[in-house]
């Protein structure tokens, strides 16, 4: 088995273990006297909703609403498709009718609220006084901030009035922050979004800033009787597919999950893992070879450059850079919902040969990593990995093997 395919291994094993068929095996709850209504949003959302179908016993409807090109066949439940990572018409048509569906119900019936990573845009609907342009506008200007899931979702919360079993896609597995917590009590307030705004200098309009500090977009809080009777439960994560791809480790290898849970901008964190790698392959400190360091979380990218790319390409570019071509590491970055940031790839991949390669096509590494075009980079020398959507979500998936 090459480099190539041993890490491609990992992926894939790592993947297997948090698809919606296996990870709410198990993990439903017992029908009710009364009606079952399913409605969700994620990535994730309707292949889970096929797998409640193919298990649920009794009557059943609802609907979720998922990213374009993640849809899944279903009977029972509709599926809808709209815009991630910004927001459109679609998903807030989406939200309001999730709410009817839920309205009118009682004791007896049973909601499953099937959320996962990009529920948060999937499922946006603005509150009286804001509109759909106005929450797109703070969307946009956040993505390209370099602000952490938690500090983005912290703010979309306080602009909808829709959020704040779970597929999670955020650091350290926060129920409340998982698709912005649409079904959970919150504990951040008006002022953290407007501090959130102020720290990345997002601007914003006359609208939006009367409904942060008159405290119209306050969220339900901790102690609110209205949870009362909700339960929740996490259903996959990165630590699940981290283990996975390190119980997928031939014997001769040893695997080390450094964090499930990985913040940052992506190029810093990826000179940090260089250095760790590197001190591995020179001087056996701390973990002998051969190995892989296996980790996950969700690192940020702050755009300013013009090129294409998303946070795992840029993390890789930037291994690249810092490794220097050494030739015993080899590297793999992807996003585990297939789509790394808003292209069609997963992921890439690269190994000693990356940057001699990229010299002889003319590639300048440094200076497509300034410009944010790790994407351009590594598409020219065709190491992409494009998988297509893989209809699960527990955010990055990274490995460096030293052999």
């Amino acid at each position: 088995m090459t480099a190539q395919s041993f890490l491609e291994h990992l992926f894939k094993s790592a993947l297997a273990e948090v698809g919606a068929n296996k990870c709410l095996a198990g993990n439903l709850p017992e029908a009710p006297r009364g009606k079952t209504v399913v409605v969700g949003a994620g990535k994730a959302a309707a292949a889970m909703a096929r797998q409640i179908e193919s298990q649920w016993q009794g009557e059943l409807s609802g609907l979720v609403v998922t990213r374009y090109g993640h849809a899944v066949p279903c009977t029972r439940i509709e599926v809808v498709e709209a815009a991630h990572p910004v927001p459109d018409a679609a998903g807030q048509d989406a939200a309001h009718r999730i709410l009817q569906l839920v309205r009118g119900l009682d004791s007896e019936d049973l909601v499953l609220c099937l959320m996962s990573g990009g529920g948060s845009s999937l499922l946006s609907m603005a509150p009286p006084g804001l509109t759909l342009d106005d929450k797109q506008a703070v969307n946009r200007a956040l993505l390209k901030s370099g602000a952490a899931i938690g500090e983005i979702n912290c703010v979309r919360k306080h602009l909808s009035a829709i959020k704040g079993g779970l597929i999670s896609d955020v650091p350290g597995d926060d129920p409340a922050v998982i698709a912005s917590g649409p079904t959970l009590p919150d504990t951040t307030t008006c002022d953290d979004a407007l501090a959130i705004l102020a720290k990345y200098a997002i601007p914003v309009s006359t609208a939006v800033r009367d409904h942060l500090e008159s405290g119209r977009g306050e969220t339900p809080k901790p102690g609110d009787e209205r949870f009362a009777s909700h339960s929740f439960r996490v259903v996959a994560s990165a630590k699940d597919a981290l283990e996975a791809a390190a119980a997928a480790v031939s014997a001769s290898i040893t695997p080390h999950i450094l964090s499930d849970r990985v913040e940052g901008e992506a190029r810093d964190v990826a000179r940090i893992q260089a250095e760790l790698a590197l001190r591995i392959a020179e001087q056996g400190k701390p973990f002998a070879r051969p190995c892989v360091l296996l980790s996950g979380g969700e690192t940020t990218v702050t755009l300013r450059g013009k090129g294409r790319g998303g946070r795992n390409t840029e993390f890789l570019l930037s291994l690249a850079i810092a490794l220097g071509g050494h030739e015993r590491i080899h590297a793999l970055a992807c996003d585990t919902d297939g789509i790394d940031g808003s292209e069609n790839n997963a992921g890439a991949i690269c190994g000693p040969d990356t940057l001699k390669r990229a010299a002889v096509l003319g590639l300048d590494a440094q200076a497509m990593l300034d410009d944010n075009d790790a994407y351009g980079f590594f598409g020219a020398l065709g190491d992409l990995v494009t998988i297509g959507p893989t209809l699960t979500n527990v955010n990055d998936f990274r490995a460096i093997l030293i052999l």
